[in-house]
């Protein structure tokens, strides 16, 4: 399977039963754009996706997260949304009101966390229009943005430095986020 891999972003588990990997980091022609599910050892099972913006295809998808229910949620980054499937590739849902997710995460009561860390105010690398960098917090089940984070970084000296890519938030709501432009990662507690 390696030799089919062109720049692998994540990977996710459902339970130890499957793989799911995130392929296609990098963006255009002549490099995947797609969702590979692996067996537990590593063997090619499916795969879903290719480049584009309707449903089911992407532009460097870029992060998973799997909720309650087993739904596979997809950071697609070129495409400004979160697509929504099940485990075998069925499309379910795109959402577009979590802005240019770079790092995704649902917790075990379906409190879904989105990083944007590349919109930026002008055009450019990561341009997306209608949003400011940062983090939307929300409901897996029904898309709604609770409450959103601005990136503390929006003042820095250099705009186009990304905030949080990976994130992971424990069982308390602390928010870790990973931020590769500054090389460091921030904890978010709710006040």
């Amino acid at each position: 399977m390696r030799d089919h891999r062109n720049s692998p972003a994540t990977a996710a588990t459902n339970d130890a039963i499957a793989q799911l990997v995130a392929d296609g980091h990098e963006p255009g022609p002549g490099h995947n754009a797609r969702v590979v599910k692996l067996d537990p050892n590593g063997k090619f099972i499916l795969q879903w996706g290719g480049h584009g913006s309707g449903p089911g295809q992407f532009e460097m998808p870029h992060a998973l997260a799997m909720d309650t229910q087993g739904r596979l949620f997809v950071a697609d980054r070129g495409n400004n949304r979160v697509q929504i499937f099940d485990q075998n590739g069925k499309f379910i849902a795109s959402w577009s009101q979590f802005s240019r997710p770079s790092g995704i995460f649902v917790d075990a009561h379906d409190v879904l966390t989105v990083t944007d860390s590349e919109s930026t105010d002008k055009k450019g690398y990561g341009y997306n229009p209608r949003f400011q960098r940062g983090m939307r917090v929300g409901n897996a089940k029904t898309g709604e943005v609770a409450y959103f984070i601005p990136d503390p970084d929006l003042g820095h000296a250099d705009p186009d430095t990304s905030a949080a890519e990976g994130l992971w938030v424990d069982p308390n709501g602390v928010i870790y986020g990973a931020e590769v432009g500054p090389k460091s990662v921030i904890r978010y507690v709710k006040k």
